[in-house]
């Protein structure tokens, strides 16, 4: 069985090797989708009974591990040296710093690679991450798939 939780996060970021707008500071509105598989959990009197996970669970795990570092935060590429300095001269500014360029793509296995460890097998009932999608606009994603990298 398949489960699927939606949410959305602000970031700002900048790819800065791009040959048009997006080599400039902008923000988006992300959406993430996070689709689990696992059995449904069949054990009588548990809280999770008929469920796979219970969503309210889902929503709690990828918020603590993902969503709230990237909410409202810079999203830069390590190598794009005059964009980090001047974020970090600005004090407590929420800078996520990473080795690769923030494009919807990397963004997504990032994410994959994140939130796989934070949802191991919770109930015994097989579960994992199987997909994430990640929304840079309503019209533009990017697809991580376990075991398609």
């Amino acid at each position: 069985m398949f489960i699927t939780r939606r949410m959305e996060f602000d970031a700002g970021h900048r790819i800065s090797t791009h040959n048009s707008q997006c080599r400039h500071l902008h923000g988006h509105r992300y959406g993430i989708e996070i689709t689990l598989s696992g059995d449904i959990i069949a054990d009588e009197g548990v809280a999770q009974q008929g469920m796979v996970m219970d969503f309210s669970e889902v929503k709690r795990i990828a918020q603590s591990v993902l969503v709230d570092q990237w909410d409202h935060a810079f999203l830069v590429y390590v190598g794009d040296v005059k964009v980090l300095r001047f974020l970090q001269s600005i004090e407590d500014h929420k800078t996520v710093v990473l080795k690769v360029q923030p494009t919807a793509e990397n963004l997504a296995l990032i994410a994959f690679d994140i939130l796989d460890v934070a949802y191991q097998d919770r109930y015994g009932n097989r579960l994992q991450l199987e997909h994430v999608r990640l929304f840079e606009t309503p019209n533009c994603w990017a697809d991580a798939y376990r075991g398609k990298r």
